[in-house]
């Protein structure tokens, strides 16, 4: 069974067919700039010309990046403030004249990994943590999304929000070695840690692949491995949530 996977970001709108049985593309992925500004009708306008790309004539599944609730987009986040309380499932749906289902990206990306990356088979609390712009995570217990985990927007100690401390971006901003940056990633790891007692966490995205440059610095008494889903993930996990959607 294949499904259209979408990864909408700041910068692109990436999207190909998935085999959702083997979670592996079967065709190259196309990628679209992200409108500016990127406002609901613009997106779902490239949202279409990605669909329109493949051909595609069956379901849909998108990693959106904002908290998504049922389908509604909850915050703006990187997007444009007119996005807040709009149903992006129904507008994409009514665009393109296909069922679409949309989760929060991260929780796309997590969702991917659970299901044929590190987490397969994986029980108990498992984070999955996208190192990049942001620290976005996805929570899971016995393999069950519990979605919207938006951890790395807790606050850390100085009032400002952790992930500006502690996501890839302050290391590229401030100039930090990997090993000064790991320090302050392993403060993100043990407050998540003192929260909510996880049982694992999974690290992805571009930091991950430097792991050994930092796993010096993290003393958390939890397991830490890296993710083995790359660039594809948020499509592979899009595509999983539509299929989990169409067994509901």
């Amino acid at each position: 069974m294949e499904i259209l996977g979408l990864d909408i970001g700041g910068s692109g709108i990436k999207g190909a067919p998935v085999n959702v049985e083997t979670g592996q593309l079967t065709a190259e992925r196309f990628r679209v700039p992200t409108p500016i500004p990127s406002k609901p009708e613009s997106i779902a306008i490239a949202v279409k010309e990605i669909v329109d790309h493949f051909k595609w004539t069956g379901p849909i599944g998108c990693g959106f990046p904002t908290v998504v609730n049922n389908g509604k987009c909850m915050t703006k986040s990187n997007l444009h403030k007119s996005w807040v309380g709009v149903q992006i499932d129904q507008l994409f749906s009514k665009k393109v004249d296909l069922p679409v289902t949309v989760i929060n990206d991260a929780d796309a990306a997590g969702l991917a990994e659970m299901t044929f990356g590190a987490g397969q088979g994986k029980k108990g609390l498992v984070v999955t943590v996208t190192i990049g712009t942001g620290l976005g995570t996805g929570v899971f217990h016995n393999g069950v999304l519990i979605p919207n985990f938006e951890l790395g927007r807790i606050y850390y100690k100085t009032g400002e929000i952790i992930e500006y401390f502690a996501a890839d971006s302050a290391r590229k901003k401030e100039n930090l070695s990997y090993s000064e940056w790991g320090k302050r990633f392993n403060k993100f790891l043990k407050h998540t840690v003192r929260i909510i007692s996880p049982d694992l966490f999974i690290l992805g995205g571009g930091a991950s692949k430097k792991m050994e440059r930092f796993e010096d610095e993290i003393t958390i008494n939890v397991p830490v491995i890296v993710a083995e889903n790359k660039n594809e993930a948020g499509i592979i996990g899009a595509a999983v949530a539509a299929q989990l959607k169409g067994k509901e």
